[in-house]
């Protein structure tokens, strides 16, 4: 927090502790807005002084015997000036200050005779300089859009975890390269490609409808294909029973209920065995070394939602420009967060018809407009394509009054339209 050193009020101190509520400002969360409790330093240098504006502070080691003397000897031609202009102004100061004395300005002046300090010169372009420098820092503080603390309604909420929410995610962030695979891995398979993969995915998604899943559950069950079929070769006949079993898996892992074996085995039209859906489990958690807690787009959705301050219509809308990537091979060359960002940043362009992306988005994804732009604009084209051809099982489900109807709504064409020759 910002609070006040007792031997010098007018220098801020940073503490530790994590107050809510507040604009943020570098790392820490302040309960005020930038700027409101900083004091200009002039002001500070008059309380410190105790006389008129614009004295010349001068190092005590300048006023040597012989400048004393050369004062002396110029006492007639500057009998002009009052005398108390020219005593010497001795006040209490902080530690730093208390081995300069401040004279009057005239007196910094004097004649042709009297040559000026070099301390005096140097104090005078320095006060300036700071002058200068408090004005333009009030002037960005009034300019820029403040970021906001997201977590401060959430504060008495235990589940929000507002302690250490921030440093979660930078774990996330620093370990989502973890659940990433080579956008390129399907070049190592010799029976399936990345079309048939689409498909299985898109046929995963309406069985996750269906069995009304989270949706937790639907990113780590295609995690964990992609995962898989990333270092593991599968002829096309298992590819479906590899779909199955990651769901399995992935509810196992996210579900309060998990589906039966015999459940997925008759949706897969009975075309494999409850034995083959065991052994394709033991398999794929010994391939990927039973690592199942990987960031998902899922979770960094959540936590960039909250700093969009979205309604229920931006969120549905991003979750269905996400779900429409995850059905596209080629979106595996983009990390989580940056699919996370970019689906909210083209649900936004989309519902406001042109380009928005907050300093607090930017702030809390840690991703600027010119960062997600590719990425969304591909996310664009696959919202135009949405209704045709054969993979229509997003579109499907996002055209249901359950989630708005959203697969209704008009795409965002000017980004493509804008795409840089």
């Amino acid at each position: 927090m910002v609070g006040t050193d007792e031997n010098n009020p007018g220098v801020g101190v940073i503490g530790p502790a994590n107050n809510q509520g507040g604009l943020r400002a570098g790392v820490g969360k302040f309960t005020t807005g930038i700027g409101h409790n900083r004091r200009a330093l002039s002001s500070i240098d008059r309380n410190i002084i105790g006389v008129p504006p614009y004295p010349c502070a001068v190092n005590k080691r300048a006023l040597s015997e012989k400048f004393a003397a050369q004062m002396a000897s110029n006492k007639q031609q500057r009998a002009a000036i009052p005398e108390e202009s020219r005593k010497l102004v001795l006040q209490s100061a902080p530690s730093e200050l208390k081995d300069c004395v401040f004279v009057d300005a005239e007196d910094c002046k004097g004649t042709s005779d009297l040559p000026v300090p070099m301390s005096v010169q140097h104090t005078e372009a320095m006060l300036e300089e700071i002058d200068r420098m408090e004005e333009e820092i009030e002037m960005e503080d009034l300019v820029k859009e403040p970021v906001m603390d997201i977590d401060g309604s959430d504060n008495k909420n235990s589940l929000a975890v507002v302690e250490y929410i921030d440093e979660i995610y930078a774990y996330y962030r620093k370990t989502e390269s973890s659940s990433c695979v080579s956008p390129d891995y399907m070049s190592q398979q010799f029976d399936i490609n990345d079309r048939m993969r689409g498909i299985l995915i898109d046929w995963l998604i309406e069985v996750h409808y269906k069995f009304e899943l989270m949706d937790e559950t639907l990113y780590l069950t295609v995690n964990l294909i992609d995962r898989f079929l990333a270092l593991q070769p599968v002829v096309r006949k298992k590819l479906q029973l590899v779909g199955v079993t990651a769901m399995l898996l992935a509810c196992k892992y996210e579900e309060v209920t998990v589906p039966i074996v015999e459940d997925l085995i008759l949706i897969s039209d009975k075309a494999y065995s409850r034995k083959e859906v065991l052994d394709m489990e033991k398999l794929m958690v010994n391939t990927l070394q039973f690592n199942m807690s990987v960031p998902t787009p899922y979770v960094f959705m959540r936590r960039f939602l909250k700093a969009a301050q979205s309604d229920k219509k931006l969120e549905l809308l991003s979750f269905f420009i996400i779900e429409l990537c995850l059905v596209e091979y080629e979106m595996l060359k983009f990390s989580p967060s940056l699919l996370a960002a970019a689906a909210i940043f083209t649900a936004q362009c989309t519902l406001n018809g042109s380009k928005h992306w907050s300093r607090t988005c930017e702030w809390y994804t840690r991703y600027t407009e010119e960062q997600l732009l590719e990425c969304s604009r591909l996310m664009v084209s696959f919202h135009q394509q949405a209704g045709t051809g054969k993979l229509t099982g997003v579109h499907r489900k996002y055209s249901t009054s359950k989630f708005g109807h959203t697969a209704k709504s008009e795409p965002a064409h000017f980004l493509v339209e804008e795409r840089p020759s």
